[in-house]
């Protein structure tokens, strides 16, 4: 249980809900067969075979969404709806309209919806109560969104927002390029994207290279900001940061690889440790990056806001 991209959201201090509540909640919406007419269904899933919605350890939570797809590619379906108008162009003795063509694929796609094959994904997310993190394991934007939008269809509300730090990403990163270093705790890695800020939107990428060349400080001179950068955290955690503070190429490191290999005798207990270890640390990091790029924006202004209204 590793987590390899990060989209990383902050918890409202205010919110609070028992464990077992938010078990009943997510059991609630189990995730149930797309019936013969839909395409995709959504819905909760255990964690692992057998267990319970929630995953609970040290004070930490998991949760999966699952999604059951039809699999129907639109190749197919044109390739249909394609050979019957030509038939029935044939027949009425003139070329097909727009609205006869896309009532032609509608009936295609009623007919090889119940027939079509179903494939099940899923979307693990970690829950931090104490830090108020909220973590879904994901590199698209999107997948984060149907979680928080599950959970509210679900019957919760889940006052959740993305990380928004007081310095942006691409800020802090030139910066550490343009000085060389970061800080104690994190050190630069070799993979890099550097974009210009015209309309043309140069772009220039390093993968598996040393970031200390001349050239990176020529682009960087030349007003490109960076986008994407590899970064590690404390010999342990290896990443690629984005412009977007999402989090990505996730990658526990050998010592960390190695306390859960030796001190687990069977999969249950692997699951366990790596779970423990992987929030643990991954809960640590966060803090630290929110705070290398100027603390978390909303936390910040809560007090302003509670002293505006008093």
């Amino acid at each position: 249980m590793r987590f390899k991209n990060l989209l990383v959201y902050r918890l409202d201090p205010k919110w609070k809900v028992e464990p077992r509540v938010l078990e009943n909640i997510l059991a609630g919406r189990a995730l149930q067969p797309c019936n013969s007419f839909e395409m995709e269904s959504h819905g909760w899933i255990p964690p692992r075979e057998g267990d319970p919605f929630l995953y609970m350890q040290n004070r930490h939570w998991l949760l999966t969404l699952g999604m059951e797809q039809k699999l129907l590619p639109a190749s197919i379906i044109r390739q249909m709806a394609g050979e019957r108008a030509a038939e029935l162009a044939k027949k009425q003795g003139h070329s097909i309209g727009r609205k006869q063509m896309r009532e032609i694929k509608e009936r295609v796609l009623d007919e090889l919806l119940p027939r079509a094959l179903a494939r099940r994904i899923s979307t693990a997310a970690w829950v931090d109560p104490e830090n108020r993190w909220f973590v879904v394991d994901a590199a698209a934007d999107s997948k984060g969104e149907r979680v928080l939008e599950t959970l509210l269809k679900s019957g919760n509300e889940f006052p959740a927002k993305r990380l928004d730090t007081q310095l942006s990403p691409a800020t802090a990163m030139t910066g550490w390029l343009a000085e060389g270093e970061i800080s104690p705790d994190f050190t630069l890695d070799q993979d890099l994207e550097l974009c210009g800020g015209d309309a043309n939107k140069a772009t220039v990428r390093y993968v598996r290279h040393s970031l200390g060349g001349k050239d990176i400080q020529a682009h960087i001179a030349a007003g490109k900001v960076a986008t994407r950068l590899g970064m590690t955290w404390k010999d342990k955690i290896s990443f690629v940061l984005t412009e977007t503070l999402q989090i990505k190429r996730v990658t526990f490191l050998n010592l960390l690889r190695q306390q859960t290999d030796e001190n687990a005798d069977n999969k249950d207990e692997q699951f366990a440790l790596d779970f423990v270890l992987m929030t643990g640390e991954l809960s640590q990091m966060l803090t630290d990056l929110t705070a290398l790029l100027g603390g978390d924006k909303t936390a910040a202004a809560a007090p302003r806001e509670a002293a505006a209204t008093v």
